[in-house]
């Protein structure tokens, strides 16, 4: 099958869909290198405390990806069934119920995360830092996470499920006023501007949480209010599932699973460097934001190729779904090396544009640039594979082992030897922590080719 073939109609469907969604990706990463510049003047520790607090939040922000994708494989698939056929009453049914019981799971999961967060704060920041100056700032601005994490799930997952069935355009929208809130907010806050307290790292905690209420308001107000595609309202929270319930477990929990050991293996990664050097996990910071930078578009593909493979088998064209595979991979190599060729352009401006940061955590910075180069050309090429094509595919229950072994027993164990018992340069201990994405590219490939992680899905047991 061709990587690159003359299909017009193909990319104008992948980037209706992607540039939306990597224009929000972008905004969000701006919002996160302000936050990093802003409380970055208070210092090195107040960077890592920040950093490291937000890791354990990314760990519940990974998980409910995992919930809105998994739900996402679904919506897609039941939404090209209904355009299909707008007659299918099954498919309208399914759509809601996989809707229905992404939002319960949602809920649960952020009381689980709130309830850790407000009775074990000082044991979560121990985890990942010996300094304690380092933990008692991240305390502090966990201490304004407890309720962020419903707001922050809802509008994650409500996003999705809305992208699922064509509505990119408003998820952009409230992203950019968010940009705007979550700025106003940390400045006043952070700084004690406009007659308000100077917070310091508390204020950045305060900021986020603003921004959140006000993202999740309109998104999922959207949904249960205004939307007529997938058409949810309110009293559909309490509706019977049961019927889909066994369809729901077997696509979408191998996703949240999946995503979920992920989120764990990453926040591992960042529990090693954050106990190897304060510079080293400073340095981490820094260039984790450029390597977002680099792969916004990667994003939105990955993102699109879920959509367009769910939709498309929806509409029972297998045939054009392998097709489109291929041109996706392709899609993912060339993005790879633009993502490269970004990093190596900007490394130097970025670091020195940190100049509250020592010189030893700027060099560590450029190593760990460089490494990125290389590593985010196989990322970029098995995230729209993985994240997308196969995911879209149904293959979800492959991708929850293959994900994880690679990470587990692979890039885990490398980076503990690399950066523990051999003591090498930042650049090969970032490599190795990162092997896996090198594995699971050529995994990719060989999966696509078996044409086995196209998966058929029901509308449930009616």
């Amino acid at each position: 099958m061709k990587l690159f073939r003359k299909d017009p109609q193909f990319y104008k469907n992948v980037f209706t869909l992607a540039l939306p969604i990597a224009a929000q990706s972008l905004i969000t990463i701006g919002v996160n290198m302000l936050d990093i510049k802003m409380v970055g003047k208070l210092g090195d520790g107040a960077l890592v405390a920040t950093s490291q607090a937000n890791s354990f939040i990314n760990v519940y922000h990974i998980l409910c990806m995992g919930l809105g994708m998994g739900a996402s494989v679904l919506v897609s698939r039941y939404w090209g069934m209904k355009k299909n056929n707008p007659d299918d009453v099954k498919a309208a049914i399914a759509l809601k119920q996989t809707v229905c019981l992404m939002l319960r799971l949602t809920i649960g999961l952020a009381t689980i995360f709130a309830l850790t967060t407000l009775i074990a704060p000082e044991l979560i920041m121990s985890t990942y830092t010996t300094s304690a100056e380092v933990r008692e700032l991240g305390v502090r601005y966990l201490q304004y996470s407890v309720v962020t994490f419903y707001f922050l799930g809802l509008s994650l997952v409500t996003t999705i499920v809305l992208r699922s069935v064509g509505q990119v355009q408003l998820p952009l929208f409230v992203s950019i006023g968010a940009f705007f809130v979550n700025l106003i907010a940390n400045y006043t806050f952070i700084f004690g501007k406009f007659g308000a307290p100077e917070m310091g790292v508390a204020g950045a905690g305060l900021g986020t949480l603003i921004a959140r209420i006000f993202e999740a308001s309109i998104v999922v107000g959207y949904l249960l209010l205004v939307d007529k595609r997938i058409a949810f309202k309110i009293k559909d929270l309490f509706m019977k599932t049961g019927s889909l319930l066994g369809e729901y477990i077997r696509i979408c929990i191998p996703v949240l699973i999946s995503d979920g050991i992920l989120a764990f293996g990453m926040d591992a990664v960042t529990k090693v460097i954050g106990h190897l050097d304060d510079s080293f996990a400073a340095a981490n910071s820094i260039t984790a934001i450029t390597q977002q930078l680099s792969s916004v578009l990667v994003t939105g593909v990955s993102q699109a190729g879920a959509i367009v493979t769910g939709q498309t088998l929806g509409m029972g064209d297998k045939d054009k779904t392998m097709k489109n595979g291929w041109q996706f991979l392709g899609l993912g190599l060339a993005l790879g090396l633009i993502s490269a060729l970004f990093i190596i352009i900007v490394k130097d401006p970025v670091v020195m544009s940190f100049k509250e940061e020592s010189e030893l955590t700027k060099e560590i910075a450029k190593q760990l640039m460089w490494a990125i180069s290389i590593i985010v050309l196989f990322q970029s090429t098995n995230s729209i594979m993985t994240k997308g094509v196969l995911r879209g595919g149904g293959d979800t229950k492959m991708l929850m082992f293959t994900d994880n072994i690679f990470l587990w027993i692979v890039a885990l164990p490398l980076g503990l030897v690399a950066g523990f018992v051999l003591k090498l340069p930042p650049f090969w201990i970032y490599i190795c922590l990162k092997s896996d994405q090198i594995i699971k590219t050529v995994w990719c490939v060989f999966r696509l080719r078996s044409g086995k992680w196209i998966k058929k899905v029901s509308t449930g047991k009616n």
